[in-house]
């Protein structure tokens, strides 16, 4: 089985938080109960995430997404777990993917619990916000975009449509805990593996390192595939320090 991050869809044109160029630039990841608790966190935003939802939902499979997607149609793969949130695995073909920390293409009301596609959304709040000057700014790890203050005040949040309760993307952020039955599914894919492969993250965050430790403790092999360091990568078998589309697309062709 398969743990991926971040680094497989770079490629993609989605940016990280812990590739090099990544620390050049100082952002500040969303927290779950600021989020939860602050109107202005949430303008803040909505606002980015209706800039940047255009260019993060056009994003196309890289070469690591169609890798694995062939591994695992070729029976070399059981499934795979992956802490992006950018549905790209399934977009590549990928049919036993647990998603970690949820999607963006997906929201959720904090009051009623009603899921809402992500798209219908992004129709409703350009039409509540019908003047807001959308802007051209790079996309963002969030899948959101970089904007002026100025600009964020005047924006209109939405709400939900069954009970005009607050919307927050169906994703885990920092400082909230990964739903019990999506890590138990997690481990059960662990479990049943012969060896663990470990692409494109640095397994800095515990919700993703706990899988590599479950793998040591049970002593399969470990391989990763990444650029820089990874948390546990001493109990690994191997490590390959290279692109993981190029390295996972020559995997895939020799295995096929």
């Amino acid at each position: 089985m398969a743990l991926t991050g971040a680094g497989v869809s770079t490629e993609s044109g989605i940016p990280d938080y812990r590739s090099p160029e990544a620390l050049a630039r100082v952002r500040r990841p969303i927290q779950g109960p600021e989020f939860v608790r602050d109107a202005a966190l949430r303008r803040r935003y909505w606002a980015r995430a209706m800039a940047g939802w255009e260019r993060f939902r056009q994003a196309s499979p890289g070469s690591a997404h169609l890798a694995l997607a062939r591994l695992e149609q070729r029976g070399a793969l059981a499934g795979l777990i992956t802490q992006n949130v950018d549905r790209l695995h399934h977009a590549a073909g990928s049919r036993r993917v647990v998603e970690l920390h949820g999607a963006l293409a997906e929201t959720v009301c904090l009051e009623c619990g009603v899921i809402e596609a992500r798209d219908p959304l992004q129709a409703r709040m350009r039409a509540l916000n019908p003047s807001w000057l959308e802007t051209s700014a790079a996309m963002a790890p969030d899948g959101d975009a970089e904007l002026p203050d100025a600009l964020i005040e005047t924006f209109v949040t939405p709400e939900c449509l069954a009970c005009d309760g607050v919307l927050k993307p169906n994703v885990v952020f920092f400082g909230h805990n990964v739903a019990r039955p999506v890590v138990d599914e997690a481990f059960a894919l662990v479990d049943r593996a012969e060896a663990l492969l470990v692409a494109g993250t640095s397994l800095a965050v515990f919700s993703g390192y706990r899988f590599l430790l479950r793998a040591a403790d049970r002593g399969v092999p470990i391989a990763i595939v990444n650029r820089g360091p990874v948390r546990g990568e001493e109990r690994a078998t191997l490590k390959v320090e290279a692109s993981t589309g190029a390295t996972l697309a020559e995997l895939a062709r020799v295995l096929s």
